[in-house]
């Protein structure tokens, strides 16, 4: 009797034991970090510090290479990211490579087998030094990169495949009353110069053969000339400058034709909205008295000069640069550019001046336009005046020491600056080269960068909000509602990847990389796609159910290119327009 008891308790401490080593597998399987999921199950987290995940960056930028253990645990990490990137069949490129060449990037090496010592990367806050552009950390975030456009793509391509945007919660098709309601595959226009600079060339044979078949530019109802300009007329060019596919130039040449009615007006600036069928133009009922707004008939330029230097037809090239003579010539009362203008009676509207919405882009093609053709002097010399008008009038300083770009209503400065304002900080700095006070600008933008990442940093998604202002104790956040919003928004990482670009530190990459773990954390629907999200400064907030077509096209692109080597896309090439579509440099 004794025996059978002592067994029972031999029994018993077996399965403790048993299940004490089952807890821990357990918990190791689910409870530590397992980022690199490339498959897409997983999302990443906003607060573990990013070395966690590196094999090559251990604390104080001195690698894994003292511990033996960690050597082992870092080639096992590497091997399943290898594993995982590679779950889904290889990139071809296919036969008819011809007419749109991609050579996909290839997965790196394991690093632990040839690793070289590295100075003064642990922290992300300074310059690269003895980092190159490309080491292996960049090479495997730009993979997450690849991986998330992906997601985002066949996501759109299986629930709401030739419709404009998707609704990855609802699992359909989503539309907005800038297209005009009509199904026009805004996603897969905006998206393709995406896939094909990633190398992605199954999805983008597909969406080519969609454009060539399917696509259909007849909008039963009212559609915006600026967005159609900027989305499908850009991002068919830019498939193909890069390509050199005629599809996508026909196509580009179809859109442009039907939208030239809205320019005819007595002083050559355009409508906002056009009608298709009817024929009738009109602007937006909301725009100061019948106005069109700067940042639309200002953000036309560069496709239309690229659409007549490819076609050798001069109409295009003509009707944008009416409207810069035109404006060009205008009185400004407080020297800066108001937001609205009458096509009819060519008179400025509501004192209203901003770097943010209804302005922004108007400054940007400025500048884009001269970088396009060295022999656009108008463009340029407009662009010196106005940097130095918004300097002198708009630019203001914390308490704290934040930089930042108020608007002006009437004279009087209002303390905010948009989401859609951080764009500034790239611009800026990519004009700081040919400004008359480089160190100045450069200046300028470095300190726009850093405002537009205490904007994300001060909230609990770590994404930043539609507006901030500086008023009383409060910088850099909001605390209105209607301002706490992100739609998936490109701006500020915009402005990291030109900062990389000139200056090299890799704290802008540090910073971006941040950002795009926090839209895998926050925005990610792991069968869905990406949506925006209604708070920033809530943690768990709610959803609003919408992947705009600009998160594939301007977002991700920004994020890519972020960890690419400059020869991916050669700024000295090529000029990217408002929504990111590359168009080549003309002169």
């Amino acid at each position: 009797m004794c025996r059978r008891v002592l067994k029972l308790r031999e029994k018993n401490l077996v399965i403790l034991i048993f299940a004490f080593f089952t807890l821990a597998c357990f918990g190791g399987t689910f409870f530590l970090p397992d980022f690199w999921d490339l498959g897409g199950s997983e999302k990443l987290s906003a607060h573990v510090p990013v070395r966690m995940f590196v094999p090559d960056a251990g604390a104080h930028g001195q690698g894994v290479d003292g511990d033996v253990h960690k050597k082992d645990d870092s080639d096992r990490l590497w091997d399943k990211i290898r594993k995982n990137f590679l779950a889904k069949p290889p990139l071809t490129v296919r036969r008819d490579e011809e007419q749109f060449p991609v050579t996909p990037s290839p997965l790196p090496a394991n690093p632990s087998l040839n690793k070289k010592k590295s100075d003064g990367v642990g922290g992300g806050g300074g310059p690269s030094v003895g980092r190159s552009a490309d080491d292996e950390e960049s090479k495997m975030r730009r993979m997450k990169i690849v991986q998330m456009m992906q997601h985002a793509w066949s996501m759109y391509e299986k629930h709401a495949w030739g419709e404009n945007e998707l609704k990855p919660i609802s699992k359909r098709g989503h539309s907005a009353n800038i297209f005009g309601h009509s199904k026009m595959g805004a996603t897969i226009v905006d998206g393709l110069d995406t896939l094909y600079l990633m190398g992605l060339t199954e999805e983008f044979a597909r969406g080519r053969q969609w454009v060539k078949e399917s696509f259909r530019f007849e909008a039963n109802s009212d559609i915006s000339v600026f967005e159609v300009n900027i989305r499908f007329v850009g991002g068919l060019l830019a498939c193909y400058a890069l390509s050199k596919d005629a599809v996508f130039k026909d196509k580009a040449v179809e859109i442009a034709d039907k939208l030239l009615p809205a320019f005819e007006t007595e002083t050559g600036i355009p409508y906002a909205i056009l009608n298709l069928q009817t024929g009738s133009r009109k602007n937006w009922s909301w725009a100061s008295g019948g106005c069109s707004i700067l940042s639309e008939f200002g953000t036309l330029h560069l496709e239309f000069a690229y659409l007549s230097n490819i076609t050798g037809n001069p109409v295009y090239l003509q009707k944008v640069t009416r409207i810069r003579e035109y404006i060009s010539k205008m009185e400004r009362q407080d020297g800066v550019y108001p937001n609205y203008l009458h096509p009819s009676t060519g008179r400025w509207g509501q004192r209203h001046t901003s770097l943010g919405a209804l302005g922004d882009s108007f400054y940007e093609y400025l500048l884009k336009s001269w970088l396009q053709n060295k022999t656009d002097a108008l463009a340029k010399s407009m662009y010196d005046e106005a940097m130095k008008t918004v300097m002198d009038r708009l630019l203001q300083t914390s308490r704290n020491g934040l930089v930042y770009f108020a608007e002006m209503k009437n004279g009087r400065l209002e303390h905010k600056m948009d989401h859609l304002a951080c764009f500034t900080g790239g611009m800026i700095g990519l004009g700081a080269e040919h400004s008359d006070d480089k160190e100045k600008h450069m200046k300028v933008a470095k300190d726009i960068g850093k405002t537009c990442y205490e904007s994300y940093d001060r909230t609990a998604t770590k994404l930043g909000p539609e507006a901030f202002r500086f008023e009383d104790s409060s910088e850099a956040t909001t605390t209105r509602s209607q301002e706490k919003y992100y739609i998936l928004r490109p701006e500020v990482i915009e402005t990291y990847f030109y900062l990389w670009r000139l200056t090299k530190n890799n704290m802008y990459r540090e910073w971006g990389w941040q950002a795009a773990q926090a839209l895998e954390k926050h925005c990610l629907i792991k069968d869905g796609g990406y949506t925006g999200i209604k708070d920033v400064y809530d943690a768990h907030s709610a959803k609003d159910d919408v992947q705009q077509s600009f998160f594939l096209a301007e977002t991700l692109k920004y994020l890519y290119l972020l960890f690419s080597p400059d020869s991916t896309l050669d700024l000295d090439r090529w000029v990217l327009n408002t929504e990111a579509h590359p168009l080549p440099v003309l002169v």
